[in-house]
């Protein structure tokens, strides 16, 4: 349908997971504090994930910016929903935005209070 292949491999990633985090790095190795807040948040929830490294391939990296119209990264996308950056995920969490979302979409968490 396209002919951009990463927007094909991200579509392929959101489709097939309910929660994806486009970071650098690793849920086990984050390479950056950004990345790194919003595991500690998803992991806090006991939310399950799947963690894109944007660092391992420079199409995804500028794709996922592109695909989104997002500017930076981490990126989090719930459903194949854009959910949004460090800072949204942070603050939706803090006012238990972020919890209610994910039930309202059906995700389980495990500390949703």
């Amino acid at each position: 349908m396209s002919d951009n292949p990463a927007f094909d491999q991200i579509r392929k990633d959101i489709s097939e997971n309910d929660v994806v985090l486009f970071m650098k790095g690793t849920p086990v190795f984050p390479q950056c504090g950004f990345s790194s807040q919003v595991v500690q948040v998803l992991t806090y929830l006991g939310v399950k994930f799947k963690g894109v490294n944007v660092l391992d391939d420079m199409e995804i990296r500028q794709g996922i910016k592109d695909f989104s119209d997002w500017p930076t990264i981490p990126q989090l996308y719930v459903k194949g929903e854009f959910v949004g950056g460090c800072d949204i995920v942070r603050e939706m969490f803090q006012e238990g935005e972020l919890q209610q979302f994910l039930k309202d979409k059906g995700i389980a968490t495990e500390n949703a209070a």
